[in-house]
């Protein structure tokens, strides 16, 4: 018998590749933090010896969950304006907040809360745009947990720059701190076309090209964002994009509520990414994105809950659900935007947006042992006819018992092993008690 480090025997495993396919008592074999393997459990007791065999009679067993897009250390603002247009809720209400409050010590403790929170969730690895991504990262390695941070670049100043060039500079000394971290990546995150200038956004193509990593960026995410593209810059804002030379498979295009088909046709020839984040786009009442429609075409759609402060959560579960109800909506189609393919938003698509798509987002031989394990045995999920139908359609974030990245355990029966929850309370109570005073003050 081979020496393992930890085998998982599952009632269900959801390998997401092959598509769809359920295995039904079937053992995770892992060594070095990696799957070495994935059969029949009876098979699993035949041919290993582990360290530690964990019996999961009741659970479905699925890749850790890639959240595509958000900016973590907004768990803070979390409730402090809601339901408000996109422009005013940024203008007189987020950004004035920020302007105010935002420093390292600020997004730490906004981070390290959004990773408890995806953790408990099922959210392995996160795509991240926010400042101070040096604290992201500290944050993210803190709870043992994946990261692709976002080396912002916007053209007003900030906390943590002055100007687009020192932007880009400090996002390209980070990127040079973290080429050798297991857990944490980069990526380019110019914000919005209608925050950076040409000038950056071309320095950004020609860096990102010569790093050969993402560029993860805002776009066609309101109809208001198309006139104002087209009174400004006299074109629409993906055009503008592409006359800059972003279109590539290297751009994760985020929100993508508003495109015509002649766009859909060039997101496709270029090989762009496109990260749907359902909830935040109906709380803002953004407009809807065809994911149907984009995945017909064969453009990647990843899926990410967007900031907890226009969300106000980062429950992966629920974005699944919300995409796949949406989705049958906006296709008028109930048999749009399946259970199996909200799942694989969520995980290999997501993966393959970020480019990492050989190390995560299934459950195969080689991969990285990044695994949820979700209780369906509750009275909400009985009876299980199909079990990823019920992890989209009926489950909830609580019923994710176990996580583990790259083989570690990081939540056990419920709990966070990485994590004090107790801390991260009070850090939260903390922020508050300052944004209400400031809000409430005659500065705000």
């Amino acid at each position: 018998m081979e020496q393992v480090d930890i085998v998982l025997h599952a009632r269900w495993v959801a390998p997401v590749e092959p598509f769809g396919v359920i295995h039904e008592d079937y053992a995770v074999i892992i060594a070095d933090g990696r799957i070495r393997a994935v059969v029949p459990s009876q098979e699993a007791r035949r041919e290993y010896i582990a360290d530690t065999v964990l019996q999961l009679d009741n659970h479905l067993l699925i890749p850790g969950l890639i959240n595509a897009h958000g900016h973590a250390a907004m768990s803070l603002l979390r409730g402090l304006a809601d339901d408000l247009p996109l422009m005013e809720w940024l203008n007189e209400h987020i950004w004035p907040a920020e302007q105010r409050w935002i420093s390292a010590e600020f997004v730490y403790d906004g981070s390290l809360l959004a990773c408890a929170e995806m953790l408990r969730g099922g959210t392995t690895c996160f795509n991240d745009m926010y400042f101070f991504p040096e604290q992201t990262a500290r944050a993210a390695e803190h709870a043992g947990m994946r990261a692709v941070l976002g080396l912002i670049v916007v053209d007003f100043p900030s906390a943590w720059a002055q100007s687009a060039d020192e932007y880009l500079h400090k996002g390209l000394e980070l990127h040079d701190n973290l080429r050798h971290n297991a857990l944490v990546h980069t990526a380019f995150a110019p914000h919005a076309p209608y925050t950076v200038s040409d000038a950056p956004l071309s320095r950004v193509a020609m860096l990102a090209e010569e790093l050969d990593i993402p560029i993860h960026m805002h776009v066609h995410e309101t109809a208001d964002e198309i006139r104002e593209s087209e009174k400004r810059f006299g074109a629409r804002p993906l055009a503008r994009l592409e006359t800059l030379g972003l279109l590539s498979p290297r751009l994760v295009a985020v929100h993508m509520t508003q495109l015509s088909d002649d766009e859909m046709a060039r997101c496709l020839e270029t090989g762009v990414h496109i990260v749907h984040c359902p909830e935040s786009n109906l709380k803002l009442a953004s407009g809807f994105c065809q994911v149907q429609k984009l995945l017909d075409k064969g453009i990647n759609v990843a899926l990410g809950s967007d900031g907890a402060a226009s969300n106000n959560d980062l429950d992966m579960l629920g974005e699944m659900r919300s995409a796949a109800l949406l989705g049958k909506a906006v296709a008028a189609d109930a048999s749009a935007v399946s259970a199996a393919e909200a799942l694989r938003m969520a995980t290999l698509n997501g993966a393959r947006a970020l480019g990492l798509d050989q190390e995560l987002g299934s459950i195969e031989a080689g991969k990285a042992a990044d695994l949820v394990a979700i209780d369906l045995s509750h009275i909400e999920t009985q009876p299980v006819f199909n079990p990823v139908s019920q992890l989209v359609y009926a489950a909830s974030r609580h019923q994710v018992s176990d996580v583990w990245v790259g083989g570690r355990h990081v939540v056990k029966d419920g709990v966070l092993t990485t994590l004090d929850a107790d801390p991260l309370r009070q850090r939260a109570q903390f922020w508050h008690e300052q944004l209400s005073a400031y809000q409430g003050s005659d500065e705000a």
